[in-house]
């Protein structure tokens, strides 16, 4: 598991900037969109969740959960909780959080999909088709993990699954060389043998 920095100064430095903005004392103006910064909390949600998603480098599954859980439910509802702690003049705000929600939502909805259209074309890249009804996640081949074996859940093309049961074709079968004939060659000697001694008997 890797860290992708660029992504992770983006977080850092969106979260700097909300702090700064939501934790000042009430007398600094936040930019507003018709008198409500509900707006700007959608914004900066949507941004620290996008920025999030993309630090670590491992599997969807991991990724999407985590983001979901420190993202959408952690920082949505911790930053809006500490802000009416704060003796800055802030109050506690529910449709605040409605907004931090919504925004990282979307955010966690948009880079899901993206990131599993990604694996997808992936996967077909190398040759690889996913088996209807399974989600294939053990590892991202675009991540640059590198995979120990064939994925699980994972088909072959047609042409390697021939391949291989030519190598295989006939292995067990018995070898039509080494196969027991039946000998006749006594019984054509001994109908041989019996002709020459009627012939004889004849003859004489």
């Amino acid at each position: 598991m890797r860290i992708r920095k660029p992504f992770a100064g983006g977080f850092i430095g969106i979260c700097a900037v909300a702090a700064l903005a939501g934790f000042s004392p009430q007398n600094y103006k936040l930019p507003s969109y018709k008198q409500s910064d509900k707006v700007l909390h959608f914004i900066a949600f949507f941004a620290l969740t996008f920025a999030f998603y993309w630090i670590l480098e491992t599997n969807r599954r991991k990724v999407l959960q985590l983001t979901f859980t420190v993202c959408t439910i952690g920082l949505a509802f911790a930053s809006e909780i500490v802000q009416g702690l704060l003796p800055n003049g802030r109050e506690f705000d529910y449709y605040d959080i409605l907004a931090n929600v919504l925004g990282s939502l979307l955010a966690v909805a948009l880079c899901n999909w993206y990131h599993k259209r990604m694996l997808e074309r992936k996967r077909a890249a190398r040759g690889y088709g996913a088996v209807a009804g399974e989600d294939i996640d053990e590892g991202d081949v675009e991540l640059g993990e590198s995979l120990g074996g064939q994925e699980s859940g994972v088909v072959r093309s047609g042409t390697a699954a021939v391949e291989e049961e030519l190598d295989r074709w006939d292995e067990n079968a018995e070898d039509w060389e080494d196969t027991d004939v039946p000998d006749n060659t006594n019984g054509k000697a001994q109908d041989s043998s019996g002709d020459l001694a009627d012939n004889k008997k004849r003859s004489d």
